[in-house]
Formats: C-alpha cells, sequence, structure tokens
C-alpha cells in the first residue's frame, strides 16, 4: 500500500518536515507493506495556481506529471500543515488547487497540525472546510493536534517533554493504522463504484 506523507510548510528546515520524517519512519517500521512517499512543500516549489492548469499548458504538465502519478499511485494520504496565523500556509492550499479528483478523489487522508505553542485547531477546521470540495480526498474523523511541537518527537530523547511525547506518539501510532483501515476500505469501494462522473466534475 502506498501512502504520501505531505509536509505543508514552506520553510526550510521545519517542524513540519521534523514530523514528517517521523511518521515515513514510523511506517517503515512499525506497519507492514507499506510504501510512504514524503513530499515537503519547503520554499514553496510550486508557482500559483493558475487557470492555464487547466488548458493543458504544456509547462504546467511537465511540472506536476511527477506529483501527479506519484499521487494516483498512493492509497490514503497524511497532511501536516503548521499554524500560520491561524491559517494554513498558502503552498498547501495552492498545491490542493493544482491537484483533481484522478489524483486525490475518495481516497482517505489524516491531519497532523502542528503549533509551537497551544494553537493548531485553526488549520484543521480550514482544511476540512475548504481543501476537498472538488479534488473529493477524504478526511478521516481522526486528527492529531501536536502543540508545543519543540519539545516533542526530537530524535535526542533529553530534548523531549516525556509526558507529551509519549502521548503523541501512541496516539499517532492509533491514527495512522485506522488511516490504514480507511485506505483498504476505501480502496474498494474506488474499485466497486462510478466515483469520476465528468457531468458532475465539481463538488457542490
Amino acid at each position: 500500500m502506498k501512502i504520501s506523507i505531505i509536509s505543508g510548510s514552506h520553510r526550510n528546515p521545519s517542524q513540519s518536515e521534523k514530523i514528517g520524517r517521523y511518521v515515513e519512519k514510523l511506517f517503515n517500521t512499525e506497519f507492514s507493506d507499506i510504501d510512504p512517499f514524503l513530499y515537503l512543500l519547503a520554499d514553496n516549489p510550486l508557482p500559483l495556481w493558475d487557470q492555464s492548469v487547466w488548458e493543458d499548458n504544456p509547462e504546467w504538465a511537465e511540472r506536476l506529471a511527477p506529483l501527479k502519478e506519484q499521487f494516483s499511485n498512493s492509497d490514503a494520504f497524511v497532511i501536516i500543515t503548521p499554524e500560520w496565523h491561524g491559517q494554513v500556509p498558502s503552498g498547501l492550499k495552492n498545491l490542493f488547487l493544482l491537484l483533481s479528483r484522478f489524483e486525490l478523489g475518495h481516497k482517505p487522508a489524516f491531519i497532523i497540525s502542528v503549533s509551537s505553542g497551544t494553537g493548531g485547531t485553526y488549520p484543521v477546521a480550514e482544511l476540512r472546510m475548504s481543501s476537498y470540495k472538488n479534488n473529493r480526498l477524504c478526511y478521516i474523523p481522526e486528527q492529531l493536534i501536536i502543540r508545543d511541537v519543540e519539545k516533542v518527537f526530537n530524535d535526542n530523547e533529553s530534548d523531549n517533554d516525556q509526558r507529551s511525547d509519549g502521548y503523541y506518539k501512541e496516539r499517532l501510532s492509533w491514527c495512522l493504522d485506522i488511516l490504514l483501515g480507511y485506505a483498504k476500505a476505501l480502496k474498494t469501494m474506488r474499485a466497486e463504484t462510478e466515483i469520476n462522473n465528468d457531468k458532475f466534475s465539481n463538488g457542490m
């Protein structure tokens, strides 16, 4: 099973990347038959969406082809977002504009929101409200909000708050197991159901 992990921070390095690399390692060590792919939006390499994306622009087609192939072959997604000014970073929202139902449609996604303080709630609400309509990505009910992220998931254990670090890691493993359950179920659903109807290409 192929799982794509998207680190939505433009910063390099970032706490979102730190979490993404931990998730990638977890899939490789604690789960069987999982092929993880970590995609970093560090330095925001994708230009902003423009309407030529929909007009078979060859530059866009060349730029997006490898990413679309990877995501099309993915069975589920882990979306990691920092909270910037109470919002999802613009580069991550831009990515959702550039992808479609053919890459993301009817596939489960798990949201991880990270905050350097006690925030992290707003990005979860924003993603659930406005990032799935046309691409048909399916966010699962579980989510993980990692607060005081500098104090957890560090390679040097002495840098971690032991109580918080243990709780987050245990909950993350549990949530990823749920994500994989959804991935298996929705893979069957996609195979048995007409999910792409050009008459209803956009969500309501």
